[in-house]
């Protein structure tokens, strides 16, 4: 409540300010053009000299309600006050003194003088409090302004100096042509500021110009009437100030306008117009010097001026010059140097014109294996592929053809001129170039790309649309093993079905449509079963009982790799609860995805679940891929001690595919290593595999890792593994994955319970 009514208080006191402006804002105004028919009338010194104090008191009194109702930037606009306040007190003293009698210059001058660096402080903090610091390109134009605008006056003026009959001039003649060179440099200034990119003055910022073009205009012709001993208190000249005066207090009540949305000012060609027109200016001087006799300060001014104009135009060119170097490198590809996906874009609408009867293709081409070299030999052998690859691109690109890395391992070639047939020749060429091995840092690598095909403008007329296409086709590609494939209209089919099976497979997660088959794994030295494998399967309402390969990576691209693995580790832990209550405890086994193990918290939720189930640690292993070990060496580390501090067990899946690094086995925390079945199958018939996996073994022995092997088709190949001492196997030869009844069922057959941990 307190708070609430601390809120009012504030919001009542804002509103008295604000009628209190608006009161003085429209009494500002009534007497301003009373005041200004008063002198046209020649109503009287008393009329006017009263309305001349009264005229210059509003537009200061308006400037401390602005600064009193401002929700921010308050310190500009007291500084503003301040500065018309110097005004108003300079005018009080000259028309108190007496202003027929008093003599030039006098007290009221330094009270007209000070407004000119009150208002200058005034900006100054404004353009500070948005940008921190005045650009320097802001601070030149500024210079080049004032002083082209410094050398105009020092020639217009010269009759003023002139009439002091000396160099220096005399005090009073210094001091009238200072007021309109003042003026003019704060002209300059606000023009400048006005025009740099990103700054704001306040909507109307032409008030404040206005203001104080007035006042220069007031101020030179002031200037020349009292060099040539003219000027009468009580002219229409006077109303110039007073006018000016109130044009720069309505700029600054609207800046403190609360919920004011502020503007660009003055458009781009301003920032060009200022300096270059002031450089004119000066040169214009010069050039009058060569013609007539002009003052050496005149001459001085302008040359400076043009010294500044020459330095600006060296800055404008910089910028150009840094502006050019952005936009390249803004469309170009850091690693390659090639077009990047935005540069594409930009000069494809080009190549892409409907109706004109030209045929274009374009192919996306995809990097085999990369993730493998990026993982076993690191990123900068990755990055040297790319490169190679780029540039052997590069080299077989034809006159017209856009070539562009989209990111990743994924480049593109906008073909011109290139139907069905040219795009599939183009496509077997470039397979051939990349098909040669890469040789990175003294490595040979054998690469090559599958390549997706969309002709245009058959398959689409924009480039959005024919990347998507490709991209289908591109994947096509991968999965047929073809290397290259044109989109037809079949493959959009995919797209269709894969969001089917992702609603599909929400579904599935919350209707309890996934379950889990067991494969034993058998202790060859003693065919004892102390294990299984849990592998999921899909029990899909329409289709059937669908293998994990059908959408393990649906659910990893679509994000529902989390909740499907807590539900697989879910039915995992409550089937070994089940076994160990039937006096059969078995250990199972979990495939986790790489995604799921960068969790921070999955060791907690882990421990957490097996405790809630009554069961041990040692009733659960996790099975992990290489992939996440070559990923991030010592992430993989923090994750691994930390469930193996929770007593979990870890193995290594398909150990020995893709480009792995055996120092992880030395470095991380594994129990057990799974022999990845392409080492398995050959063995029967080639000496060198089944001596690989002897070697395999004895190493795996040697860190203190158990061997697994996967796989095992035959009694031959169960026979080998037993004799070069593999620890366990499992595979069709012994068993097919089974539901939990059956695989009880099959125990039970074997007459081999399972052993006792």
């Amino acid at each position: 409540m307190h708070a609430n009514a601390h809120a009012d208080r504030i919001d009542d006191r804002s509103l008295r300010h604000a009628r209190l402006g608006h009161w003085i804002l429209w009494l500002m105004w009534v007497l301003l053009i009373g005041y200004a028919i008063g002198l046209f009338a020649s109503f009287g010194p008393v009329f006017t000299g009263s309305l001349s104090l009264i005229t210059a008191g509003l537009p200061a009194l308006l400037c401390w309600a602005a600064a009193l109702r401002a929700e921010r930037g308050r310190t500009q606009l007291i500084l503003v006050s301040a500065a018309m306040t110097a005004f108003t007190l300079g005018s009080t003293y000259y028309l108190l003194a007496g202003a027929a009698t008093l003599s030039f210059p006098s007290p009221a001058d330094i009270g007209y003088t000070l407004f000119y660096p009150l208002i200058l402080a005034g900006l100054a903090v404004l353009v500070h409090r948005q940008r921190g610091e005045i650009p320097r390109s802001v601070l030149v134009d500024g210079a080049i302004g004032s002083l082209g605008a410094a050398s105009v006056l020092a020639v217009l003026l010269s009759p003023v100096i002139a009439s002091a009959g000396v160099w220096p001039p005399s005090p009073a003649a210094l001091v009238s042509a200072s007021y309109p060179l003042l003026d003019l440099l704060l002209v300059s200034v606000i023009t400048g500021i006005a025009a740099a990119r990103g700054l704001d003055v306040g909507r109307r910022w032409a008030l404040l110009v206005l203001g104080l073009l007035i006042f220069a205009a007031t101020d030179a012709v002031y200037a020349f009437q009292v060099s040539a001993g003219t000027y009468t208190f009580g002219e229409p000249l006077d109303a110039g100030w007073a006018l000016g005066l109130t044009l720069i207090a309505v700029w600054a009540w609207d800046l403190a306008r609360p919920g004011v949305t502020a503007r660009r000012p003055l458009s781009g060609v301003w920032t060009l117009a200022v300096p270059g027109a002031a450089t004119i200016a000066g040169m214009a001087v010069l050039v009058l010097g060569t013609q007539v006799k002009i003052s050496t300060g005149a001459v001085l001014l302008a040359g400076v001026t043009l010294v500044l104009g020459t330095v600006r135009t060296q800055l404008a060119s910089r910028q150009i010059g840094r502006m050019a170097d952005l936009h390249r490198q803004a469309s170009t590809d850091d690693l390659t140097g090639l077009p990047n996906r935005r540069a594409l874009y930009a000069e494809a609408s080009a190549h892409l014109m409907p109706g004109d009867g030209h045929r274009s293709a374009l192919l996306l081409l995809d990097i085999d294996r990369f993730k493998e070299v990026n993982d076993s030999l690191g990123h900068d052998v990755g990055d040297l592929l790319l490169v190679q690859a780029g540039s052997r691109l590069f080299d077989q690109r034809r006159p017209g053809d856009l070539l562009a890395r989209l990111g990743g391992d994924e480049f593109a070639l906008l073909i011109q001129d290139a139907g069905h047939d040219e795009a599939v020749a183009a496509a077997v060429r470039l397979r051939a170039v990349l098909a040669r091995p890469f040789t990175l840092e003294g490595i040979a690598i054998e690469s090559n790309v599958s390549i997706g095909i969309a002709l245009f403008p058959d398959q689409g007329d924009t480039l959005k649309v024919l990347l998507r296409k490709a991209d289908m086709a591109m994947y096509k590609a991968k999965s047929s093993r073809s290397g290259h494939h044109v989109f037809v209209c079949s493959d959009d089919d995919h797209g269709d079905s894969r969001l089917r099976m992702m609603e599909d497979l929400r579904g599935a997660l919350a209707m309890d449509e996934l379950v889990l088959h067991y494969q034993p794994k058998i202790e060859l030295a003693t065919g004892h079963v102390h294990g299984v494998e849990a592998l999921v399967r899909w029990q899909h309402p329409s289709r059937g009982l669908l293998p994990p390969d059908v959408f393990l990576t649906l659910a990893e691209d679509v994000g529902l790799m989390r909740d499907l693995t807590r539900i697989v580790l879910g039915k995992a832990l409550d089937q070994a609860a089940v076994w160990r209550a039937q006096g059969t405890p078995l250990t199972v086994a979990v495939n986790m995805s790489p995604s799921t193990l960068i969790e921070s918290d999955l060791p907690a939720r882990i421990a957490a679940m097996i405790q809630v189930r009554g069961l041990s640690a040692a009733d659960l292993m996790l099975e992990i891929t290489e992939e996440f070990l070559m990923e991030d060496r010592a992430r993989a580390r923090d994750i691994l001690i930390r469930l193996r501090e929770s007593g979990i067990r870890i193995a290594v899946d398909d150990f020995g595919t893709g480009y792995s690094s055996l120092a992880y086995l030395r470095d991380l925390p594994i129990d057990e290593l799974k022999l990845d079945k392409s080492f398995v199958f050959p063995m029967a018939d080639d000496a060198r595999a089944a001596a690989l996996v002897a070697s395999i073994i004895a190493l795996a022995h040697s860190l203190g890792v158990r061997m697994v092997a996967e796989g095992v088709e035959d009694a031959v190949a169960y026979a080998e593994l037993t004799r070069y001492g593999c620890d366990e196997a499992q595979g069709f030869h012994m068993s097919r994955p089974l539901p939990a009844a059956a695989l009880d069922a099959w125990l039970a057959a074997r007459h081999a319970p399972a052993a006792t941990r």
